[in-house]
This record gives C-alpha cells, sequence and structure tokens, in this order.
C-alpha cells in the first residue's frame, strides 16, 4: 500500500512539475522584432516587418487594434495627402473599397453621403482611396491586416514599467507585462501613444511645453492672448460663482493658478477627449444618459457662453458615412476636458484608469446636460435631441470610444529634435523617412482669469506650415548611450509645437512602416539602430513607396 502510495504521489509531482514547465514556457515568446502598442502604427509596423522576412509579435495594451484611427477618429486630419504614401496610403485605400460594396452602406445610400470633407474629399476615385470612415470599418481593415499577414498579437498585455524590462550592454533583451508573460526580441519598437517602453528603458523624455528660447520658436511656450481657432471665449464672460463676486469662488474647470509670462514653458500638455461617433438615424441611435457622477454645476460655464450669443455648437459635428459624424471638441467650452491630464503621461496605469473615467464622465455629463437642462437655448437642445450614440459602434463598450483622445504625452529626447523651425521649412533635415504637412497644431491647455477679471483659454494654436516638410530618421530612434535598439515612431524626438504637427494618424502610419525597415536592417546588418545605413533605408523606402521629398 505503501509502495503504492508513493508511485501515486511521485506520479503526481512530475505531472505538476510538467504542467509547470509548459506554463512556463506559455509564458515566454520571442521574435525577431516586439512591438508594444495597438495603435494604427503598431499594426502597419508589423505588417511590414512580416513583409520584410522578419517575425514579430504585437503586445497591446489595447482591447482593440488601430487605436485612434479605429477609434472615433474619422474624420482623418491630413493636410497634403500626396505625401502619405506605402502602406498608410494602402489603408485608406482599403478603406476606399470598403465603401465600394454595397452592403458597407446601412443606414444611407452611398451617393447621398458624397464628397463632404473639409479640405480634401472623403472619397479620392482618381487615386482609390477614402479619407472619411466610420471607427468599425477602420477596425476591420486592421484585423484584416492581422490575418492576412498571420501576425501574432496579444491584447491587453501591460508592460511592467517598473521592473519589467530586461536590458544587457544598452540593449532591451526582453520585456515582461503584468500578467508574467516575457517578450524576447532583437529589436524592439514602442508604437504606443504614451511612450512607456520608451520611458521604462530609461530614455530621455520630455512633457509639457518648451520655452520658447530653447529652440529659437514663436509657438510653442505660454501663449496667452493667442486665438487662432474658435477655441476662445469671444466676448467677456465672468468666471465667479456669484458674477462679479471673487470671494464667492471660481467656477468649475476654472484655474486659480498665476498665469506665466508668453514664452515660457511649463510642464502641461493639450488637453483630451473622445472622438465621438454619433448619428440622428432613429433606427441607429442610443439616448445620451447620466453619468454615475453627474453635477450640473459643473457645466454653468456653458450657459454663461450660450447667454452670450455664441451658437456654434455643431461645427464639429463632422459627417462620415451612414448618417454618423466624428465629433469633436469645438468653442470655448466642449468635449475638451482642459487642464484635468497634466499627470497623465506619468501616472500609474491605476491614475490613468481614474483620469479616462473622469473624462468620460466629463463628456457624458455634458451632454446629458445639454440635452436635458432647461436653460439651454430651446433651439439648441431641440436640435442637440435628434442626436445619439452610434448603437452599431463601440458596441462591447456601451457605445462609447475605446481610446481616449491622447494628443500629446512623452516626447523622446534624442540626439535631433524635430522643432518648428524644421516644420515650417526655416530648416533642412536630414535622413528623411517620411513627411507631415499639417498645421502646427495644440489645443487648449489651461482656462485661466485674465487680468481683466474674465475667463479664457490659453494654448490654443493652429498655424499652418508652408508645404509639407520631412522628418528625420533620427528623431525616431533614441541616443545610442541610453539604448541600441529601440525605434519610437509615436512619441517622437520632437518640441511640443512641432509635435502638435507631427501627431497625425496617417503620419504615425508612415513612421511606424519606416521604424519597422530600419529595425529589419539592423537586424540583417547586425548594427545599432543609431548606425543603419540611410543610404540602404532610404531606397528600401522609396522601393514601399513611401514619400520622403516634396515638390511644388
Amino acid at each position: 500500500m505503501k509502495k503504492c502510495l508513493l508511485k501515486t504521489l511521485l506520479f503526481i509531482t512530475l505531472i505538476s512539475q510538467l504542467s509547470f514547465k509548459i506554463n512556463n514556457e506559455q509564458k515566454k515568446f520571442e521574435a525577431d522584432i516586439i512591438i508594444y502598442g495597438g495603435t494604427s502604427a503598431a499594426v502597419i509596423a508589423a505588417v511590414q516587418a512580416k513583409k520584410l522576412g522578419k517575425s514579430v509579435i504585437i503586445v497591446s495594451p489595447a482591447k482593440h487594434l488601430g487605436g485612434l484611427s479605429s477609434g472615433g477618429l474619422g474624420f482623418t486630419d491630413i493636410g497634403n495627402k500626396s505625401v502619405i504614401g506605402g502602406l498608410a496610403r494602402d489603408f485608406y485605400h482599403r478603406i476606399f473599397l470598403h465603401y465600394q460594396m454595397d452592403r458597407s452602406w446601412i443606414w444611407q445610400k452611398k451617393e447621398a453621403y458624397g464628397n463632404k470633407g473639409q479640405g480634401t474629399p472623403a472619397i479620392d476615385g482618381n487615386a482609390r482611396t477614402m479619407w472619411i470612415f466610420e471607427p468599425h470599418a477602420a477596425e476591420d481593415v486592421f484585423n484584416d491586416y492581422i490575418k492576412e499577414n498571420n501576425l501574432t498579437v496579444f491584447n491587453e498585455e501591460w508592460i511592467d514599467r517598473e521592473k519589467g524590462i530586461t536590458m544587457q550592454a544598452g540593449k532591451i533583451i526582453a520585456v515582461r507585462t503584468l500578467s508574467g508573460k516575457v517578450f524576447s526580441g532583437k529589436m524592439f519598437i514602442d508604437a504606443t501613444y504614451e511612450g512607456d517602453l520608451m520611458a521604462a528603458a530609461k530614455v530621455n523624455y520630455e512633457i509639457g511645453r518648451e520655452s520658447n528660447n530653447k529652440y529659437n520658436e514663436r509657438w510653442n511656450g505660454i501663449q496667452t492672448g493667442v486665438f487662432q481657432h474658435g477655441h476662445y471665449f469671444k466676448t467677456k464672460i465672468d468666471p465667479y460663482k456669484v458674477p462679479g463676486i471673487p470671494s464667492s469662488g471660481l467656477l468649475p474647470l476654472i484655474s486659480n493658478e498665476k498665469v506665466g509670462v508668453n514664452g515660457e514653458g511649463d510642464k502641461k500638455v493639450q488637453a483630451y477627449c473622445f472622438r465621438m461617433c454619433l448619428t440622428t438615424n432613429p433606427n441607429n441611435k442610443v439616448a445620451f444618459t447620466k453619468p454615475v457622477d453627474y453635477d450640473p454645476s459643473r457645466y454653468e460655464l456653458l450657459i454663461r457662453v450660450f447667454n452670450s450669443g455664441w451658437r456654434e455648437l455643431f461645427q464639429k459635428f463632422d459627417p462620415i458615412p451612414n448618417q454618423k459624424t466624428d465629433v469633436n471638441n469645438h468653442g470655448p467650452f466642449s468635449t475638451d476636458y482642459i487642464g484635468m491630464n497634466y499627470d497623465y503621461p506619468d501616472a500609474s496605469y491605476q491614475r490613468r484608469k481614474e483620469i479616462i473615467q473622469a473624462h468620460e464622465n466629463y463628456q457624458k455629463g455634458l451632454l446629458y446636460f445639454i440635452a436635458t437642462d432647461p436653460r439651454i437655448p430651446a433651439d439648441v437642445q431641440k436640435e442637440f435631441n435628434t442626436w445619439g450614440l452610434a448603437k452599431d459602434e463601440f458596441t462591447d463598450n456601451g457605445n462609447w470610444p475605446n481610446q481616449i483622445y491622447v494628443r500629446e504625452a512623452r516626447r523622446m529626447m534624442s540626439d535631433y529634435v524635430m522643432t518648428e523651425n524644421e516644420v515650417m521649412s526655416k530648416k533642412a533635415v536630414p535622413e528623411s523617412i517620411g513627411m507631415g504637412s499639417y498645421s502646427l497644431d495644440s489645443h487648449n491647455i489651461q482656462r485661466i482669469v485674465m487680468p481683466d477679471g474674465s475667463v479664457q483659454n490659453e494654448g490654443d494654436i493652429g498655424v499652418g506650415a508652408p508645404q509639407p516638410y520631412e522628418i528625420s530618421y533620427r528623431a525616431i530612434i533614441p541616443k545610442e548611450s541610453q539604448c541600441k535598439n529601440l525605434l519610437v515612431p509615436i512619441c517622437i524626438s520632437s518640441s511640443h509645437i512641432a509635435f502638435g504637427s507631427i501627431r497625425m494618424e496617417p503620419v504615425f502610419m508612415i513612421l511606424g512602416e519606416s521604424a519597422a525597415t530600419a529595425a529589419s536592417i539592423a537586424i540583417d546588418d547586425q548594427v545599432n539602430v543609431q548606425k543603419v545605413d540611410y543610404t540602404k533605408l532610404k531606397q528600401k523606402l522609396l522601393d514601399q513607396n513611401q514619400v520622403l521629398s516634396f515638390k511644388k
């Protein structure tokens, strides 16, 4: 009996050890290139790596792929679309093909939509591209890329930012996620909006605005009295709870901080919001509901804006197919939750979750306030209540976007920094790997009390670039002394205001493709990313139909 029991125990022990070994092995994964992020840049980088014969793994903290491109930003910020090439253009070609199918037009006839884009047509028939689309259409395209290229993706995997990076001789050897999975590779690409892998690898970065003096810029630092969009108070509006009585205290969402001097830098970042997908189709809309922490006093300032005669509420309800919109911030008090994201870039995962939830509650509360508060002008409220969330979008998230619009977080500081001067074509750019063309664009950064006692927003900049500009390879690689096998195609080395132009989804796709190409060359030639032969990289990018220069 004892021998039988001993054998049984030994058998159980062996099985347990075997099971542990199998489970342990399942937590270790290896590929030539490890891409951290679930953004459009991450997917495009993975596709390009696979095309170049490299094994690749996407480790995504997101549940859905595509970032903002599939998260509500369907009314693409483009600039000059002629400089969008390579796989980025292929993405918009696939969007075009999607909307060529009759089954894609459920709530609207194709001919009823037409070319309603501002600055660029929604459907560019001759080039067979389409630049404006529904969120689910974009996500379908990204998922098609994954399936067609048989890409390995791990969703909802968050790197351990404190102890999850293994480095050796200046290179990342492996990253570990909070679930315990370990991903080893030869090259790593940080394709997140936050730059978490970059920061965890101890690469230098910046948050906030540099002073104008640092890079000899004009539009970087504090910009009181500068109004270049419609996102400011056009009339003097009292900021106090009891008008005219400062001792009554400020209304919510107005800072009591003393404003710095124009041109000075700070550590504040431009406002975030969700790009909402709304519809007026009664068969596809969901009514706005009251969030759990709803407080109408939070929106008192909006009543004063309406009472001043402002009526621009619907100006950024930009039409996308099937009777839907991509709704962005517009006006002095809108969906941007100004001043409530300063700690987001460096925040813990838990704190970021709280910030994101606060943004969601604020924005949902704003919708409910406009829809129900009796002080809203009757004509505005009547029209607003024809709208609702699109029932067939973000179906696993209560029809709410699954990606907050992180317009800016960390920015890598490398040996080369893209600045306003390069964007405005005042300085030549070395080693181009793609182009940008959008204006220097920053949303508001703070809501303040002016010396005359009125409320005003600060930080909103919109200065057009005179022509498309080149983006340097050096801006997506760290200093060699800090990391030798990392590429950063989103949180690139740039000043705050230069990033305001660079931070467009087509540009992120372009840089993602170029980063993967450079990583492949570095593997083949057994060199650090800083030592990649640019002549070879340039030729490969041109062969991929990337656009590296602009001729008028």
